[in-house]
């Protein structure tokens, strides 16, 4: 027993380090990890660890990532599949100061995430076994009223005097970038064989170059252009009201909870979801109150991560379905149909000290990083991570995804220029999945 206990406690270590590894490198994703340690499932099994104790460290590690994602998101402008949207609102709160109060919040939303799904598993595991099949008919129409929405709210930028028609022009713009990105994505999607990568690690993703591009370089590109720098300041202490910190967590966790039963369908879909519960924009003027709806964006995206983690093991569990790197990982390391409940308890047992560890050290490490950027001059810093997300691109999905990298970067240049919400990019991963379901 006692032996039993220490591999747990190992297991789950090792999988919250290399969490920490994969959130805060830009690139690398907990699915590299996954696959690599299913490769190595049958030389651990020879030295006596077991594939459950290996599947426990892919789910730490998936959790653990969650937490510490969205560090270099904030500090670097650097996304990963699950954080693009929150690169925009994150590196504006890092620019007006409230960096690692912004790790915080996302520490908190992902830690209220767990909460969540300990309280609402057994409900929303019920409503979803039993209407999973009607979703799934129903899927490219649940896409398709997603998206309408997400652009017949566009009402672009205030102006005193405008005609009542002006938001009509908004709206086209949203579609056509809509319509645009989506564009790019198929193409990307269609011709992914044309990736090929200098490095391998695991998978190639074609969402690196577009979403690198698109929500990343961009980003930093105008920054150059507007002579930002970092401020001397950080705030940490969190100044969130705590409705809002409520209503980001669970309109997050829900959205996270529903994507993870549903066949491609990316965390990044359920955040443009959870993004229609906060009031006002969030990435456009530079008005105080924007601040805060932010920081609940923040919250809300982080929850959305964590929830699609942990709500992936209950879809393995009753359905048998994976919608994960990291579930197809525990899938082969275990048969879905031997993960019995004395498994899951386990398996949430390690998914609860994973967290904690993560929102321990993602706000240690948020409290502390801004010491060391503020000593670098932000235009440098931003030359260098443009540099880094190039050199990643090349080594990870080759020449073609420099040529994907560099038509992303130039289309995501565009909202701030036409005043509209750059959420209208992720049209970019809606579009193709939308055409797939129809």
């Amino acid at each position: 027993m006692t032996v039993e206990i220490s591999l747990i406690l190992l297991s789950i270590l090792a999988g919250f380090l290399l969490g920490i590894v994969s959130g805060l490198i830009p690139g690398i994703h907990t699915n590299n990890f996954a696959l690599i340690l299913v490769g190595v499932s049958p030389i651990l099994l020879n030295q006596g660890i077991e594939p459950l104790y290996v599947a426990i460290i892919v789910l730490s590690n998936s959790i653990s990532h969650t937490f510490h994602d969205i560090i270099p998101a904030i500090f670097l402008g650097a996304p990963n599949d699950d954080m693009a949207l929150a690169v925009l609102p994150g590196h504006r709160l890092l620019l007006d100061g409230y960096g690692a109060e912004a790790v915080r919040l996302s520490a908190l939303g992902s830690a209220g995430s767990v909460a969540f799904a300990l309280i609402m598993a057994y409900p929303l595991v019920f409503f979803f076994t039993n209407s999973y099949d009607t979703i799934q008919e129903n899927m490219a129409w649940i896409l398709i009223a997603i998206s309408a929405i997400l652009i017949l709210t566009e009402k672009g930028e205030y102006v005193t005097g405008q005609g009542s028609l002006a938001s009509f022009r908004y709206k086209g713009y949203a579609l056509c970038l809509f319509i645009l990105s989506g564009l790019l994505g198929y193409f990307a999607f269609e011709m992914e064989y044309l990736a090929t990568p200098i490095l391998k690690f695991g998978e190639t993703s074609i969402l690196l170059p577009i979403l690198s591009g698109l929500f990343g370089a961009s980003q930093l590109a105008i920054s150059l252009m507007s002579d930002s720098h970092i401020p001397s300041e950080n705030i940490s202490r969190m100044q969130l009201s705590v409705k809002r910190i409520l209503r980001g967590i669970i309109s997050g966790s829900f959205a996270g909870s529903i994507v993870a039963w549903l066949p491609g369908i990316s965390a990044s879909i359920a955040t443009v979801v959870a993004r229609f519960t906060i009031p006002k924009e969030i990435d456009r003027d530079d008005i105080e109150d924007e601040l805060e709806d932010s920081k609940e964006f923040i919250v809300s995206i982080s929850g959305v991560n964590t929830a699609n983690s942990i709500f992936g093991l209950f879809a393995l569990a009753m359905i048998g379905k994976t919608r994960s790197g990291a579930m197809v990982a525990v899938n082969r390391l275990l048969d879905s149909a031997t993960i019995d409940s004395r498994s899951i308890i386990l398996f949430l047992t390690a998914i609860v000290a994973a967290a904690l560890l993560s929102y321990l050290s993602t706000i240690a490490i948020g409290n502390n990083v801004h010491h060391v950027l503020k000593k670098i001059e932000y235009r440098k810093l931003c030359f260098v991570v443009i540099a880094g997300l190039t050199i990643m691109v090349a080594l990870f999905t080759g020449i073609f995804g420099i040529l994907l990298f560099l038509t992303a970067t130039t289309i995501g240049m565009l909202p701030p220029f036409m005043k509209v919400r750059r959420s209208h990019l992720m049209g970019v991963i809606l579009l193709p999945v939308i055409l797939y379901f129809i």
